[in-house]
């Protein structure tokens, strides 16, 4: 069988790139337009893509006068993105620190619904002392704890979406028996973290529950990749870092008891395309112009875990910065930045410029044949399963990318040239169908034909 790139549009307001909204193409106030987000996400369908994604926390990022600030609740978009789009998946972020799961499992079960069986959700336990203190909370939690949490959250969406088995309704108007009793099966659930009584009150959904995904790199979040993920978003900045992590991602699954294929990794990437490199260049150089380093020193203090006036802009990181193990906020992303500007010898000024474009995501300046072609490496060589595809500016990169890097990858035969039949966006992953695991399984009929003896 044909091993296919899986592609994932991350869509953000104007653009990846924190200075795409002061470009002269840009609509400031797109964020919060629904026809923004239904362009986007027809583009990205033209060019086949798996799914399309949502960021989102609870909580207001950083200064509203860096970038468009706030953003639509994701499950409300998507709800919306459902009725205007046929065939990519719609997958969003929903916090386990900071919801239940009753609430959350029903709706993600009424997305999958609704959308024909294309809902994922990108499950993050959401670091930040902000998040906490919007919830009555006066610290964040240990990030040990928010695994936990979010280990016996899953725990109980899973029993929630299979508290219904698929056969449940009956729907005989003769009989007046509308469902079947025998066949719900309430949680009873009692845990550390929560105490969940009764059945969902949404039938089972097409996929029998969303697509699971994943965006924590740290030992955590690896681990919990491992035994609940079927795609994880991941940062990585070189394909030597790339192959590491699929290899131990792919180790730590299959360890777990699961098949290593039923996970796919896709680290993002932000490509600024131009008709020769030169121009590819001078595209990213217009963005980096328009930064305003005051916003971007103040948010890598922040990330670092630093007092304010620490750094200075064309001074280098401090040789004393804390280990991971000592950050209670996101350990993966802080450990990459950290490592990017130690490896490049970067100065704080160099390396706002570098995180401007996709927060240390990968960004790729290049001709459609050089995005093209690292894409191929990276998924050729180990390190991929597919990609996020982050755009620098919206929709203006999007669709460079898909009328000039898709038909790329197609020729290659690494994309399909199109969706084909109707599926959920679990079998677009590849993905088997969960079972349900209160269901009994299906006893063989009896025979009717006499019982023959024993030869002896």
């Amino acid at each position: 069988m044909t091993r296919h790139l899986h592609l994932n549009a991350f869509l953000m307001s104007t653009g990846h790139h924190e200075a795409s909204w002061r470009l002269p193409e840009s609509d400031p106030y797109a964020h919060v337009e629904l026809d923004h987000y239904v362009r986007l996400a027809r583009i990205a369908e033209r060019g086949t893509f798996d799914s399309l994604f949502l960021a989102d926390g609870p909580q207001l990022w950083g200064s509203v006068g860096q970038r468009p600030a706030g953003a639509l609740e994701p499950l409300t978009l998507l709800t919306a993105l459902a009725t205007a789009t046929e065939h990519i998946g719609l997958i969003a972020t929903a916090s386990t620190s900071y919801n239940s799961p009753y609430n959350l499992a029903r709706k993600f079960a009424s997305l999958d619904i609704i959308s024909g069986g294309r809902a994922g959700w990108n499950i993050v336990t959401t670091a930040g002392a902000e998040a906490a203190r919007n919830f009555g909370l006066e610290h964040e939690p240990a990030h040990a704890d928010r695994y936990a949490r979010a280990a016996e959250f899953l725990d109980v969406a899973l029993k929630l979406w299979d508290s219904w088995e698929d056969d449940a309704i009956v729907a005989d108007k003769a009989s007046g028996v509308w469902g079947d009793d025998s066949k719900i099966h309430p949680p009873r659930h009692q845990g550390t973290y929560f105490s969940v009584d009764g059945a969902l009150n949404v039938p089972r959904s097409p996929q029998g529950y969303p697509l699971l995904v994943q965006a924590g790199s740290s030992e955590d979040g690896k681990a919990f990749a491992a035994r609940y993920a079927e795609a994880v978003f991941t940062a990585q900045q070189t394909l030597a870092d790339a192959q590491a992590f699929y290899a131990d991602l792919k180790s730590r699954t299959a360890a777990a008891g699961r098949d290593p294929g039923h996970i796919k990794v896709l680290p993002g990437i932000v490509p600024v395309i131009g008709s020769t490199e030169a121009e590819a260049r001078a595209n990213e150089q217009v963005l980096e112009d328009h930064i305003v380093y005051t916003h971007g020193l103040d948010r890598l203090e922040r990330l670092l875990q630093l007092p304010v006036g620490t750094l200075e802009l064309d001074g280098r990181l401090p040789a004393d910065l804390p280990p991971e193990s000592a950050i209670e906020g996101a350990k993966s992303r802080y450990t990459l930045i950290v490592e990017l500007a130690r490896r490049e010898s970067l100065t704080v000024r160099q390396l706002i410029g570098r995180l401007g474009g996709g927060r240390g995501h990968l960004t790729f300046a290049g001709t459609p044949e050089q995005v093209a072609d690292a894409i191929e490496t990276w998924f050729t060589q180990g390190a991929a399963d597919g990609f996020n595809i982050m755009p620098a500016v919206l929709p203006s990169g999007l669709e460079t990318f898909v009328d000039q890097v898709v038909p790329i990858l197609r020729t290659r035969g690494l994309l399909r040239t199109e969706y084909g039949p109707r599926q959920t966006l679990r079998e677009r992953y590849g993905l088997p169908r969960p079972a349900n695991q209160y269901a009994r399984p299906a006893q063989p009929a009896e025979s009717t034909q006499p019982v023959q003896p024993a030869l002896v």
